[in-house]
């Protein structure tokens, strides 16, 4: 506990921290969104985005931007308000929009969210918008502290949710695996699965969907994106990510815990 904010609890990395913050998730997030700078935050945001009419609106009030970027991991730029503006007007539905135009797709997310270059009238007239947006973010500032304490548990948790989200959208497979790409918590996710080297980034996007695809049907038996949206497949890649992270990393000390991650790492599909 710092100044007040709850800090989570991760006792362990690898899988057995996972194990372990999974088990203590319920009680652990309770306490982390009843910080009170998240809650004065949150009640500046409930109070003022209903009263946003427009990108420059949102813009001109840093603190509501720094809660709108957090609840899509974007709050690095909360002082680039020119780009963001420009990424918020130009909204997602023509193909040169910037969002459309830049590699990481959260910026089409949250462009797309707020819906200023996209609606007559913006998503934040919306009588739940305060709730789905302040949702996000909590869930993701969790996961921003728990990688304070353990960044593999990050990508983990950040991984979950981006994935699930992806794979039950009902896109073409093809498709699926371009998001994928486009998502940076995604991405590393699978590079991490399947120990892919640096350079895998710098093939076309093709051979990176068709080299995806080739392990991911070597390690589970099928290259199905939409298969990770089953719990026992999510499981098994979370697990497998954690224990080549784990074994990478390599500084685990002596105990329990590396005894334990030694025999996940033995059992790990290669």
């Amino acid at each position: 506990m710092a100044g007040g904010a709850f800090e989570p609890v991760v006792p362990v990395g690898g899988y057995a921290g996972w194990r372990f913050l999974e088990r203590t998730m319920a009680r652990q997030r309770a306490a982390f969104d009843a910080a009170p700078t998240s809650a004065r935050d949150g009640d500046h945001f409930r109070a003022r985005i209903g009263t946003i009419a427009s990108a420059a609106d949102l813009v001109a009030d840093r603190r509501l931007l720094r809660v709108a970027l957090e609840a899509f991991g974007l709050e690095a730029d909360v002082d680039a308000r020119a780009f963001i503006r420009k990424v918020l007007e130009d909204g997602t539905l023509s193909p040169g929009a910037l969002a459309n135009r830049l590699a990481d797709k959260r910026y089409a997310e949250f462009s797309r969210a707020f819906g200023f270059g996209d609606y007559s009238v913006p998503r934040t007239r919306l009588s739940d918008f305060a709730d789905k947006i302040l949702a996000a973010r909590a869930e993701r500032r969790f996961e921003a502290a728990v990688g304070a304490r353990d960044p593999d548990l990050r990508l983990a948790l950040g991984g979950r949710r981006e994935l699930g989200a992806l794979a039950a959208r009902g896109l073409s497979d093809t498709a699926a695996w371009l998001g994928v790409l486009g998502s940076p918590p995604l991405r590393q996710l699978f590079e991490t699965a399947f120990g892919l080297p640096a350079a895998f980034a710098g093939q076309d996007l093709d051979a990176q969907v068709a080299t995806l695809r080739g392990r991911a049907r070597a390690a589970f038996g099928d290259d199905r994106l939409a298969g990770f949206a089953e719990p026992a497949r999510m499981e098994a890649l979370l697990r497998r990510v954690l224990v080549r992270a784990g074994a990478a990393a390599g500084t685990l000390a002596p105990g329990p815990a590396a005894n334990a991650l030694l025999l996940l790492r033995a059992a790990a599909p290669p």
